[in-house]
This record gives structure tokens, C-alpha cells and sequence, in this order.
């Protein structure tokens, strides 16, 4: 009996990590693939039998494979896409669901997927991905329940309000601190280090929000305090439903010219300004379908309004939030040039918190990336930033905000 289901992502980079498997979850203890163009056959083994569901998405072909909150001591080496599988990508979606994402560049369903018991207490996986048609594959995609998941609640961070943002005059100016990336979208990879993108925007998210905490009248908020995976639109309404004032995003990207480094803030735009600024869009933007989900994005002219009108004023604040981070840094952190740089990107949309986001470097220079790896620095930027978050707070007082 055929049964299908949608994969999508990039390979993973997490390292072998046995020790965050928690004691109610399962452990993938290896991993391998094989295959060609037409029909590929990925095999975990696990250390207790895990449920799994399956499931598709289009464009580009995703088999997506949900099982219960799992820890993967496999080696990124065992899993290197090949043949019909252009790219793999695993790791965790929330507290108790765990995703795999398999990626083809053609039409391709799950032809037989199986869990069997073998010698020592383990459990194989196995799931055979075949080439099909587009009008088979558009079958798969339209007749598919997603309700038939493991764990069927993604997250708890989100929760209904009564008043998204409720009143911000009361109570501490709150400021929602994002770190970029999580759970199965690990983010760019060190060049030297291979150190993952999600990991230093955590450690540099809950050091800056220690050192906004320190000031008078100020309440920072994580978006997520583990490795976890959040959607762009519930970095959002996190930041909305805790009443936040302002929403920095942080992140430490990769570039093909390995020349390039130094820090960047970004505002929103409909319009790029420049080349590096579009690029990093286009690709951060992708975060949700390395995980497997589908874009909700309104209508180009819907979007289009958002920015004009309901942007207009919360997107003078972020300019001069960005300009306060960019003349605090100045003679203190390394700037590239023209620091303060505007493009589309959808973590950004907030139409009533002042947002920015903040690349703290490239991990794909080799100074870069030593900075960001240092406890020091990251200590002496999140002092910088909340220098900035002070003085942007005074003129916004002083202008009666």
C-alpha cells in the first residue's frame, strides 16, 4: 500500500547531541540514505519505536515526516542528500514534536514507510521515496490530513489575548528579543567553527535581554528560550501579545564573499537597498518552508497597504531605533558599510511595534565569526544595544511617545 506525505528543508547540521534526548522521547541513533534520481531509501534507527505521520508540500516537493519530541545523535555526514533527495534537513518543531524534511526537486512520494523491531532493543525506520507524476503528486497534496500528526498543538508560546499589545503606557517598556532560527532551522553554519546560526543568536538573545532587564523600567522578552522552531508570524505575534514597544531580531548570516564583515541593521521595506540587503531577505524569508509550511503572505496589494499606511508611523520609529544602534556601535563594534540598510523582510511586519533586525556579523568571515564566539564581545554588543535602547527611549519621551 502506498502511503504519502510532504518533506522539505536543507541538510542538517546539527552534531550528535544524545544527551537532549528527554527520557519520554525516542533517540535517532543513525541515519544513512541511498538512491538515484528515481527512488531513494532513507533508514533511521532509533533506541524505542517511533510513531510517525506523514505528510506533503509543493514548491519546492516536501515529504515531511512528524514524530514525537526527538533527540538525533546522527552524523550530518550520514545524511547527505543524493540522487532524487536534493536536500535533508531534522530536528525539533516544539516541546513535543520533532520534524524531518526531505526535499526533491521533481514531483516525489513515499512509496512504502515502515517501523520494524531489530537485535538489540532499536527500531528501523524505514521510508522509500519514489518519483511520481504531477497529477499523482497534486492527489497526494490535496487528499492529505494534516490533523493526522504527532502532536497535534505546534506550540504553546502563542496564546489568544483579549488585546493583542494591550495597553503599552502601562507597565515596563517591554522589548521582544528575537533569536533567529531554532529547532529544525538551524541558520547559517560557521566557516571555521561549523558552529550553527541558532545557537549564537540564543546565547547573544538571552545576554542582551539580561542587559535591557538591568534597566530602569524595562522588561525584555524572549520570542523562544530553547532550540526550538518559531514561524515568522508567531516571532510576531509573540512580540504583540507581550505588549512589546520594539522587536530586535537577531541574527549572524553567511555570505559568499568572505571579505564581508562587520554588523548591519535592517528596517523593513517594500524595496531593497541593495543587492546583500535582498539577498539576506530572500533567504531568511525561507525559514518557514525549510520547516515544512506553507506561506500565508496577504496579497501583494494587501502587503502593499500595510507598509504605506498602517507602517507608516511605527516605521519612522524603527529608523531611528536603527540609527540610535548604528551611532552606539560607531568607534566601539565593526559596522559594515552603510550600516543601516532596508529590505522585505517578513519577521519585520509587526504594523504597530518598531522592529529592526540586527546582523551581528558573517559567520562567513574568520574574524567575524571568532567575535561572535566570544562571551566578551557578545557582552560589550548587548551594552552597545542597550546604550541605543536608552537614548531611543528618552527621545521618544521627549516627543511625547
Amino acid at each position: 500500500m502506498i502511503a504519502f506525505a510532504p518533506l522539505g528543508g536543507a541538510v542538517a547540521q546539527d552534531k550528535p547531541a544524545p544527551s537532549a534526548a528527554a527520557p519520554s522521547g525516542p533517540l535517532a541513533v543513525s541515519g544513512r540514505i541511498a538512491g538515484d534520481e528515481a527512488r531513494a531509501r532513507l533508514v533511521l534507527e532509533f533506541d524505542r519505536k517511533p510513531e510517525f505521520a506523514l505528510h506533503y508540500v509543493r514548491e519546492p516537493v516536501r515529504i515531511i515526516l512528524d514524530l514525537p519530541r526527538t533527540a538525533f545523535g546522527i552524523h550530518p555526514d550520514d545524511l547527505k542528500p543524493r540522487g532524487l533527495v536534493k536536500d535533508i534537513r531534522y530536528g525539533a518543531m516544539s516541546e513535543g514534536l520533532a520534524r524531518l524534511v526531505i526535499t526533491a526537486d521533481k514531483p516525489a512520494g513515499v512509496a512504502h514507510a515502515e517501523v520494524t523491531p531489530i537485535e538489540g532493543g532499536r527500531f528501523r525506520l524505514v521510508v522509500d521515496v519514489e518519483r511520481v507524476d504531477a497529477s499523482a503528486f497534486a492527489k497526494l497534496v490535496a487528499g492529505q490530513d494534516w490533523a493526522a500528526t504527532i502532536g497535534t498543538q505546534k506550540t504553546d508560546r502563542v496564546q489568544p489575548l483579549d488585546a493583542v499589545g494591550a495597553n503599552k503606557s502601562s507597565g515596563p517598556f517591554v522589548i521582544a528579543v528575537d533569536a533567529g532560527h531554532g529547532g529544525i532551522d538551524t541558520g547559517a553554519i560557521g566557516v571555521d567553527s561549523k558552529v550553527l546560526e541558532k545557537n549564537v543568536t540564543l546565547g547573544f538573545a538571552q545576554a542582551l535581554a539580561k542587559r535591557l532587564n538591568d534597566l530602569p523600567g524595562v522588561q525584555a522578552v524572549l520570542t523562544r528560550e530553547a532550540d526550538e522552531f518559531l514561524s515568522l508570524s508567531e516571532r510576531v505575534q509573540i512580540a504583540r501579545q507581550k505588549g512589546a514597544s520594539l522587536f530586535v531580531s537577531l541574527h549572524a548570516d553567511t555570505v559568499k564573499q568572505a571579505d564581508i564583515r562587520g554588523a548591519t541593521v535592517y528596517t523593513i521595506s517594500d524595496k531593497a537597498s541593495d543587492h546583500l540587503a535582498a539577498s539576506l531577505a530572500e533567504r531568511e524569508n525561507l525559514s518557514d518552508a525549510v520547516a515544512g509550511l506553507t506561506l500565508t503572505d496577504e496579497p501583494a496589494e494587501v502587503a502593499d497597504i500595510l507598509i504605506d499606511l498602517t507602517r507608516r508611523e511605527t516605521q519612522a520609529f524603527s529608523i531611528n531605533l536603527a540609527r540610535s544602534i548604528v551611532s552606539s556601535f560607531e568607534g566601539q563594534i565593526r559596522l559594515i558599510n552603510n550600516p543601516h540598510r532596508f529590505a522585505g523582510f517578513r519577521v519585520l511586519q509587526a504594523p504597530d511595534v518598531p522592529s529592526i533586525l540586527l546582523e551581528l556579523g558573517f559567520m562567513s568571515n574568520k574574524e567575524d565569526e571568532a567575535l561572535l564566539l566570544d562571551t566578551a564581545w557578545r557582552d560589550k554588543v548587548a551594552d552597545r544595544i542597550a546604550d541605543a535602547v536608552g537614548r531611543y527611549r528618552a527621545v521618544v519621551a521627549a516627543n511625547g511617545g
